[in-house]
């Protein structure tokens, strides 16, 4: 793993995403290396050197600090394109030393994360008037976790880690999604209960982006495991199922369900 301290000229970009208003990275690259990332595409970094390097963005708090003083108030992703949580956070705290800036100005912020690293910053994330975090979990199964997303938190520990934030008092949530294609409609009832009763109060649901460089990546992985594989082939019409179910569970445990695009 190559990490490289860089400089930035901009810290707040404008986002198109739902819900947001602002996007902030504190880093270029992830150490999570999860094998369906779609980030390579859009930013057009062979995907075979995607999970190789991390770029830290050393000076995006000063950064953040002059932009945030022409700023008009809005929502801000922290991350859009890479884990502000993954491990070397916690050498750089770059994402810590940017919520300190955003809390002067108390901008809502969004945190998504696959780490349990983000219960260190629970200190400061709790003093914002309106904070989120959103916990990206797309299944509960801890051994296709690792075929997939090898380097990021255990399953477990991303469920510690959402119902402390929830215990907290911060609005949390939990992103299913890529929803792993072995997820039969059947399990989705019990995985959804898992996601409540550990704090969630709403579900943003996503199927498995299959845009080009993807698809043969996540194969590649999953070659690994045959009945994945198999799992996978017949994943569109799973999706539908998946989704239709799920909706049928949120109704029924009147916990809203959120579409990501």
């Amino acid at each position: 793993m190559q990490i490289r301290e860089v400089i930035c000229k901009t810290a707040l970009s404008n986002s198109t995403l739902p819900g947001l208003n602002y996007s902030l990275n504190p880093y270029r690259g992830c150490q999570h290396n999860c094998a369906y990332c779609y980030v390579p595409n859009i930013l057009r970094i062979k995907r075979s050197n995607w999970g190789s390097f991390v770029e830290v963005k050393r000076n995006i708090p000063n950064v953040l600090s002059k932009e945030l003083k022409n700023k008009k108030p809005g929502v801000v992703g922290i991350s859009t394109v890479t884990d502000p949580y993954q491990p070397i956070e916690k050498k750089y705290k770059i994402t810590r030393y940017c919520l300190e800036q955003l809390l002067i100005y108390d901008f809502p912020i969004c945190l998504q994360t696959k780490s349990k690293l983000i219960t260190r910053d629970l200190d400061i994330i709790s003093k914002f008037s309106n904070p989120e975090i959103m916990f990206s979990i797309g299944t509960i199964n801890d051994k296709e976790r690792k075929l997939l997303e090898p380097n990021s938190s255990s399953i477990k520990d991303r469920l510690i880690a959402l119902k402390k934030s929830s215990e907290t008092g911060i609005r949390t949530s939990v992103f299913f999604g890529p929803i792993y294609p072995t997820i039969k409609p059947a399990d989705l009832e019990n995985t959804l209960d898992i996601f409540m009763e550990n704090g969630a109060s709403e579900i943003m649901i996503d199927k498995f982006n299959l845009k080009s460089g993807v698809k043969e990546n996540v194969e590649k992985y999953m070659k690994l495991n045959s009945f994945f594989l198999e799992k996978f082939s017949n994943y569109k019409y799973n999706y539908r199922l998946q989704k239709k179910k799920i909706y049928e569970i949120g109704k029924k445990r009147k916990i809203k369900i959120i579409d990501a695009f």
